[in-house]
């Protein structure tokens, strides 16, 4: 358990959503183990593991920006709920309670039905049942969720006119620690196509690699895949893009005449939709902040299809010249099987509502990791075009 937690503290710190020694850690084979037996609330949190019956618990007060972040919109939350709209949100976490006063009861109240709480002071509390990871990945998720929520009602009530002196210092303050992913050089990973197994998954996981480096997933939500010949291997549902081996990666016959799908990512449909349709070889999909924040840039408040545009939008959308597509995970008329693959026989990328970004590559993941950078560097800029930072 030591080194689980050892792993996840890392991780939490090197992709800058907590500071180092701001995070308690508690995962227990029999009893608890703890990366700081002497932290201020272990006393709190301790109880959890009896009352949940989990495996580990997380808490912390994130890192800057979303320190301030879920502070702000915990303080904006008089019925006791953060409610984002992104994808993960409402398939996964459905909304975000927050309690005023941090005791082991309020806590386990909440933690009986949802998968974190949020205190008044901006801190996550959250668990997992079997693993570390899953904690890791709620933990991550609340952050991603929170900062994309944060940034869309930002520009809402300044179009609003509704922002006040005290919004905009927040803003200010926010934005002080919020960066554009790098820029990315040419021919940054191994070059294809490729013709052999081997080859083709360490391609695989280099490019789920980079692409969690860089930043361009929630946690490590997202998937990729590569064609060669009959055979699309894919990541499979839940697994780690930067720790993906040839156990990790799902060679899938596109006639269907194997069921080893069954453990392939969720998205493997629109996958197979995209490489059988076009040219693509490689598909690399990804969840860049402000690319998912563009997505949801819509000001019809009116149209009959308001609140539902992550299932079906009938409009024409985009961001500059990125189209923007509605679509639900999986098959069916409204599946993203059916509106990703069509949008991307127009281009390179495709932001879907709320969710994040589709890009291809013909040969290898050069051109699929450099399009992913592209569109969410150019969405960064888009989003601060339409928003003045006092």
């Amino acid at each position: 358990m030591e080194r689980l937690i050892k792993k996840f503290e890392n991780k939490l710190v090197s992709q800058g959503l907590v500071g180092k020694g701001d995070l308690l850690i508690g995962a227990r084979d029999v009893i608890p183990s703890w990366n700081d037996s002497n932290h201020p609330v272990r006393h709190i949190i301790e109880p959890i593991f009896v009352d949940i019956n989990c495996n580990s618990v997380f808490y912390a007060i994130p890192a800057e920006p979303y320190r301030t972040i879920i502070a702000y919109l915990a303080g904006k939350s008089p019925d006791g709920r953060i409610l984002p709209k992104d994808s993960e949100t409402r398939t996964f976490l459905h909304e975000l309670p927050v309690i005023d006063k941090m005791t082991s009861e309020s806590i386990v109240e909440r933690l009986r039905c949802r998968k974190c709480v949020i205190t008044a002071d901006g801190g996550i509390v959250t668990f997992g049942t079997v693993s570390p990871e899953q904690a890791f990945v709620t933990y991550s998720s609340v952050c991603f969720a929170t900062f994309v929520k944060y940034f869309d009602d930002y520009r809402r009530a300044v179009r609003a006119g509704s922002a006040t002196a005290e919004d905009e210092r927040i803003f200010t303050t926010v934005c002080e620690t919020v960066k554009p992913v790098p820029a990315c050089k040419d021919h940054i990973l191994t070059r294809g196509a490729f013709s052999r197994e081997k080859d083709v998954l360490t391609a695989i996981a280099e490019a789920g690699r980079l692409t969690v480096d860089y930043g361009l997933v929630d946690s490590y939500f997202g998937n990729i895949s590569y064609r060669m010949g009959e055979t699309l291997y894919i990541s499979q549902t839940g697994s780690s893009l930067d720790e993906l081996t040839g156990s990790l990666i799902d060679p899938c016959p596109l006639d269907g005449s194997s069921c080893v799908g069954m453990t392939a990512s969720s998205e493997l449909s629109a996958h197979h939709a995209i490489v059988t349709g076009s040219d693509a070889r490689c598909v690399l999909h990804g969840h860049p902040r402000f690319a998912v924040i563009e997505s949801m840039d819509c000001q019809d408040v009116s149209c009959p299809y308001h609140g539902r545009c992550h299932i079906f939008c009938p409009k024409d959308r985009s961001v500059g010249h990125i189209p923007i597509v509605s679509g639900e995970i999986g098959t069916g008329k409204h599946g993203l099987c059916t509106t990703v693959p069509a949008a991307l026989s127009r281009t390179d990328g495709v932001i879907v509502y709320g969710h994040g970004v589709f890009t291809t590559g013909i040969r290898d993941f050069n051109k699929a990791f450099q399009s992913l950078v592209t569109i969410e560097r150019f969405c960064f800029d888009h989003y601060f075009s339409t928003v003045h930072v006092p």
